[in-house]
């Protein structure tokens, strides 16, 4: 967030070495004075006047000054993110007075450290991320979570007639899995012992997968079982969620000194996010049309399609993004029992009042 300025000053002021001073020098010396403190309480005036402020201001109509905030992704301009981008589109983050930027990311982009490090304002992790960061020792909050059902997935082909993830890992084949993923961990102790399938890195895409029958993968169900659709390849899918890991994702977080200062800020910022949301639902097609030209390699057919597929997964009847302290303490307990924290994180240390 951004930084206030702070001004020291300091005056030095001579010993007095005549005891009795004439009246005039002691008018001029009352005059000076009474300068000094105007000019002081003026700067003061101007530096909280100032756009850069860290507290947004009140106008004199009584309205709250625009606020400059940034929201970095973790991921190219996609439908996972068509809220947010639905707040620009259609003006609603100038009806909030807020100058929303958006930075977006790619595979690997560090946003928790980014926020930790006053890069960005707010962001967006998945919760387990989220928890551990915070058993780190970072001053991360979670604010709203899109996501209530979690999209990671396992995509395997339909013509092997599987019916559970114990079958893909009781049965003979490759499975493509970033082992170092929370996710991945859970599975392998819950799945893994006595498992028949080869576990193979991860590289991508879907290139293996069209040329293997036997070859299952991790997935987003709303990005490659559509790639994978669109080559005329039959796939099921099974859902990490349904097996008992269920963390929420693309989750806005902030930082804990941000929410102390700037509470009602991120209130707003929340506000605005949670009718982007809803805008994006109602309908997406102008924020995707913006989406599709910062993210070419997207093609409209996969927008709208990936859109509908992650409806499900993200309408909750408690509205756009509910939270529930009972998953965030059932999350901290499964991360714990995976060593994946050292601590337990109280869902309390987690969700400001909001």
């Amino acid at each position: 967030m951004y930084r206030q300025i702070q001004r020291h000053h300091s005056v030095l002021f001579s010993s007095m070495t005549s005891i009795r001073l004439h009246r005039s020098w002691t008018h001029r010396m009352n005059f000076l004075g009474v300068i000094f403190v105007g000019m002081i309480l003026l700067e003061a005036f101007l530096a909280l006047a100032s756009p850069s402020a860290a507290h947004p201001v009140v106008e004199s109509q009584g309205q709250v000054a625009e606020t400059k905030v940034k929201l970095g992704l973790n991921w190219k301009p996609e439908p996972q993110f068509g809220g947010f981008y639905a707040a620009q589109v259609h003006g609603l983050d100038r009806e909030a007075k807020i100058k929303l930027e958006i930075a977006p990311g790619g595979s690997g982009t560090p946003t928790i450290q980014m926020l930790a490090t006053k890069k960005l304002d707010y962001a967006i992790a998945s919760a387990d991320e989220v928890v551990m960061a915070r058993a780190r020792g970072v001053d991360v909050l979670a604010l709203m979570a899109v996501y209530q059902t979690n999209p990671q997935g396992i995509m395997v082909h339909a013509e092997r007639g599987f019916k559970s993830l114990d079958d893909v890992f009781r049965s003979e084949g490759t499975l493509a899995l970033q082992k170092g993923l929370p996710y991945a961990q859970y599975l392998m102790a819950k799945h893994g012992q006595g498992a028949k399938v080869s576990i193979v890195p991860y590289v991508g895409g879907i290139s293996n997968f069209a040329l293997d029958g036997r070859h299952s993968q991790q997935c987003f169900v709303t990005s490659e079982p559509l790639l994978a659709a669109q080559q005329k390849l039959k796939t099921k899918v099974f859902l990490v969620a349904d097996s008992g890991y269920n963390p929420y994702t693309t989750v806005l977080v902030t930082r804990g000194d941000v929410w102390k200062s700037q509470a009602d800020q991120v209130r707003r910022v929340r506000e605005l996010f949670r009718k982007g949301w809803e805008q994006y639902l109602r309908d997406a097609s102008a924020t995707d049309r913006r989406m599709a030209e910062l993210n070419p390699s997207m093609d409209p057919q996969t927008f709208k399609a990936s859109g509908e597929a992650q409806r499900r997964l993200i309408e909750t009847p408690n509205g756009i993004g509910h939270m529930e302290i009972g998953r965030w303490r059932e999350l901290s307990r499964q991360l714990r029992e995976l060593k994946l924290i050292d601590r337990e994180v109280k869902a309390e240390e987690l969700l400001p009042g909001l």
